[in-house]
């Protein structure tokens, strides 16, 4: 034939011409599982690796769930723990005028906070100055509360029981999410791997089989 030998057009993975392609990964890895006149090798493996990674996935998650929720709960309870021994609160006095909201009143102003100087005694005794963030329009000499580290900087307030919940919660669904998504991610380079090697087995089979079925010219 002229223009040399056709690229091999392989059959969609596994199908016989007369049956429909499953719609659901577990329909279709258990489809891979039956004997069938064009199940390949390669067919067998990706059934199998799907049902492992199935497996993993839903052994895994939970596993993965309560090793990082504890360990992130472990680690904010002792940074907690930390903070309530190295953190005081004071009162500062602002040294000057807090700017003025340009909407008075509104939710935005509740809401907003602008940076001032102010003054305050750290937890060792010193007077220190520093920025803090307070509500628009406070004069200046307005007390505000702040919290001191024993460095003498101003910091947030110590993490609460809340908050290393929710800390701890949120790390431990991000694992939930990760597991499958890994899982998924394993599965799809495996059958991408395999869909190559088969296509490469099928363009090698092709170019032997196709020179005795093209005629001479």
């Amino acid at each position: 034939m002229a223009g040399g030998i056709p690229r091999a057009q392989p059959p969609p993975e596994g199908l016989s011409p007369d049956e429909p392609l499953p719609d659901e990964l577990p329909s279709r890895v258990l489809w891979r599982l039956r004997r069938n006149p064009l199940r390949r090798p390669s067919d067998l493996l990706q059934a199998w690796i799907g049902l492992g990674v199935l497996l993993a996935v839903l052994a895994g998650t939970p596993v993965a769930v309560f090793l990082v929720g504890d360990t992130a709960l472990r680690h904010y309870a002792r940074a907690a723990e930390h903070q309530d021994r190295t953190r005081r609160q004071t009162t500062a006095v602002l040294l000057h005028d807090a700017p003025r909201h340009p909407e008075p009143g509104s939710a935005e102003a509740r809401n907003t906070r602008y940076p001032v100087p102010v003054r305050f005694t750290d937890p060792g005794g010193l007077a220190r100055t520093a920025r803090t963030h307070v509500e628009p329009g406070l004069p200046a000499g307005s007390s505000v509360d702040v919290w001191a580290d024993t460095d003498g900087r101003l910091t947030e307030p110590p993490l609460t029981a809340a908050q290393v919940r929710g800390h701890s919660t949120g790390w431990a669904a991000l694992a939930a999410l990760t597991v499958p998504v890994a899982g998924a991610g394993a599965y799809g380079a495996a059958c991408l791997l395999l869909r190559r090697r088969n296509l490469a087995a099928w363009d090698s089979a092709w170019a032997r089989t196709a020179p005795r079925w093209t005629p001479s010219s």
